[in-house]
């Protein structure tokens, strides 16, 4: 039987944590800097690479790949640590944080690639800078300044998938309103666990996506739909008894058409 999987279960996961009534809880270079130490420290102790960040001044996201079920730990520790330090400095004492830390598991590749985008332009969204890179306290920043990057950051994708100019292009490509509206319906689905293996929480069945399907365009659409609720090509493909290579051709069609 599936069960709901546990915040902490090993993979790709974006978090955003915001400062206690969204007050700041970065108040110069310095302390983005102190946060990017205790983050890479956390993430040497809990075996996780940083992937993708963005410190603003009154929250921040992260795009983690943790490789155990310790993602609560690592946070844990990150921002007890750090309001510590800030705490102490600011000659304050409370909560720094806006209750517990929200995080998406990602399960989608697609989904993953343009969380990049989103995470890199948040600057841009909040009208402080013109362009990815111009800010200094992103991954993109970092690299494009070659000024060194956190060593947390050493497996990220950008840096294994991407040449610096190709990274330029890829993250400065506007997101789209159909893009936006995607991210957040991936933040709204359930994801379950069958055979240890984190899977998305389908809404309905093949069976029920193919119920009443009686021609051809019918059936493209379902084939749309079946992919939209998280099956895979494959999985579609063998319902059907057809092959993956056509049940690819039908989404990039529709996808194409629409």
């Amino acid at each position: 039987m599936a069960r709901r999987p546990r915040l902490d279960m090993a993979g790709y996961h974006h978090i955003i944590n915001r400062g206690v009534a969204r007050s700041d809880v970065f108040k110069s270079p310095k302390d983005k800097e102190r946060f990017l130490q205790i983050l890479c420290k956390a993430c040497t102790v809990y075996d996780a690479v940083v992937h993708d960040y963005c410190l603003m001044d009154n929250h921040y996201h992260l795009l983690l790949e943790t490789r155990k079920e310790n993602l609560s730990r690592l946070m844990r520790q990150l921002n007890s640590n750090y309001a510590i330090y800030f705490n102490k400095k600011e000659e304050r004492s409370g909560h720094l944080w806006q209750g517990r830390f929200k995080s998406w598991y990602v399960l989608n590749e697609e989904y993953l690639y343009t969380l990049l985008r989103y995470i890199e332009q948040n600057p841009i969204r909040a009208g402080i800078a013109n362009t990815v890179g111009i800010y200094p306290y992103t991954f993109a920043a970092s690299i494009k300044s070659n000024s060194g990057t956190a060593p947390c950051t050493d497996g990220s994708m950008l840096l294994r998938d991407f040449t610096t100019d190709d990274l330029t292009g890829f993250l400065e490509m506007p997101l789209s309103g159909e893009e936006m509206d995607a991210l957040e319906s991936e933040r709204k689905k359930k994801i379950t666990v069958e055979n240890d293996i984190p899977i998305q929480e389908r809404a309905k069945s093949l069976e029920r996506h193919f119920y009443d399907v009686t021609t051809k365009p019918e059936r493209n659409a379902a084939i749309a739909k079946a992919f939209e609720d998280g099956y895979t090509q494959s999985a579609i493909a063998a319902y059907l008894g057809i092959t993956p290579s056509l049940v690819s051709q039908v989404i990039k069609n529709l996808r194409f058409n629409t």
